[in-house]
C-alpha cells in the first residue's frame, strides 16, 4: 500500500523534528563532557574547599591563589540587585500591557521592549561607561562609576524585555470568564489583577523571572565594561567587583593552555554551568506546581 504525499510529508518532518531534537541533546552532552574534562584537573592542585571559599584570586603569585569566593560573592551581589531592580519594574510593565493598556498602545510598546533585547550587550556595556558611570561618580561623589550597582542597573536593563514579554503573555493567557468572575463578585480591577490574574498566571511569571536571572548570571561582555574588575568583596553597591562571568573573559587569554590558570577558568565555567542548571530545575518545578492550580 502506498503511502500518500501528506503522510510521507509527515513522517519526514517527524524525523527531522526529532533529529533536531536529540542532536541538541547531543551537543548539550558534548560540551558539558569538554567542560568538566578541561575544569577537574584543577582539583588536583587545590582543594575543592580551598577552591569555593578561598578570599584570595592571584593565579600569577608562586604559588598560584585560586579562591574563587569574592568572584562569587560579586556575582551573586550583581545578580540580586538587578532582581530587586528588574522584577519589579518588569511586572508593572507586564501588568499595564495585559490589564490596562489600550490595543493600539499595547502594539507600540510590546515590540519596543522587546526590541531592546536585540541590543548587543557591548552597546549596553559601553553606555554604562561612557553614561551612567561619570553619572554616579558625580552624583554620588565615589571614586569610580564602574561598579556593583552600576553593572546591577544594564543588568537589569537586559532582562527586563524578558521578563517583561513572557510575564505579559501569561497574563493575556489567563481566561477571561476568571477575570469577569471577580468583577462580578464586585471586586475592582486592582484587586482582579493581584488575586486572580496573577494567581492564575503565576507558572508563567516564575519562568519568566528565572530566565529572566538567568541572563543575568550569565552575562559577561556588560559585568566585564562596567562592574569595576577588582576581585575583592563588595561591601557596598559602589564598590567595584569582579563577577565569575567577567574573570574568564578577562583571563582566558593570557593563561597557558592545559596550565592550572587554564583548568582553573573552566572550573569556574563548571560553577556557572550548575548555577544555570539550578535555575532551569527551579523554572521547572515552578512551572509545573502552579500548573494546573486555577485550570
Amino acid at each position: 500500500m502506498k503511502l500518500s504525499a501528506h503522510k510521507i510529508a509527515d513522517r519526514t518532518a517527524k524525523y527531522i523534528f526529532t533529529l533536531v531534537g536529540f542532536s541538541s541533546v547531543i551537543f548539550l552532552l558534548l560540551i558539558t563532557i569538554f567542560l568538566f574534562k578541561e575544569g577537574l584537573p584543577i582539583f588536583n592542585s587545590v582543594s575543592i574547599k580551598n577552591f569555593l571559599l578561598g578570599t584570595e584570586w592571584y593565579p600569577t603569585s608562586v604559588p598560584p591563589k585560586f579562591g574563587t569566593l569574592p568572584l562569587l560573592a560579586a556575582s551573586i551581589t550583581v545578580t540580586i540587585v538587578a532582581a530587586l531592580i528588574a522584577i519589579p519594574f518588569s511586572l508593572a510593565i507586564a501588568i499595564y500591557l495585559s490589564e490596562l493598556a489600550k490595543p493600539a498602545v499595547r502594539e507600540i510598546i510590546k515590540p519596543a521592549i522587546e526590541l531592546i533585547a536585540s541590543i548587543p550587550s557591548v552597546v549596553i556595556g559601553f553606555f554604562g561607561m561612557v553614561v551612567i558611570a561619570p553619572f554616579l561618580q558625580n552624583a554620588f561623589n565615589i571614586n569610580t562609576g564602574l561598579n556593583v550597582f552600576n553593572a546591577a542597573l544594564m543588568l537589569a536593563f537586559m532582562a527586563v524585555p524578558t521578563i517583561a514579554s513572557i510575564a505579559e503573555d501569561a497574563l493575556s493567557s489567563v481566561p477571561i470568564s476568571l477575570k469577569e468572575g471577580s468583577y462580578a463578585l464586585g471586586a475592582n480591577r486592582l484587586q482582579t489583577v493581584i488575586f486572580i490574574t496573577m494567581p492564575a498566571a503565576l507558572s508563567g511569571i516564575w519562568t519568566a523571572i528565572i530566565l529572566g536571572l538567568s541572563r543575568v548570571i550569565g552575562e559577561t561582555m556588560v559585568v566585564l565594561m562596567v562592574a569595576g574588575g577588582a576581585a575583592t568583596f563588595p561591601k557596598s553597591l559602589f564598590d567595584p567587583v569582579r563577577p565569575l562571568t567577567s574573570n574568564i573573559a578577562a583571563e582566558m587569554a593570557e593563561a597557558s593552555h592545559q596550565s592550572e590558570h587554564y583548568y582553573a577558568l573552566f572550573a569556574i565555567g563548571i560553577i556557572l554551568f550548575i548555577f544555570t542548571f539550578i535555575f532551569n530545575l527551579i523554572a521547572h518545578y515552578l512551572t509545573q506546581k502552579y500548573k494546573f492550580k486555577y485550570n
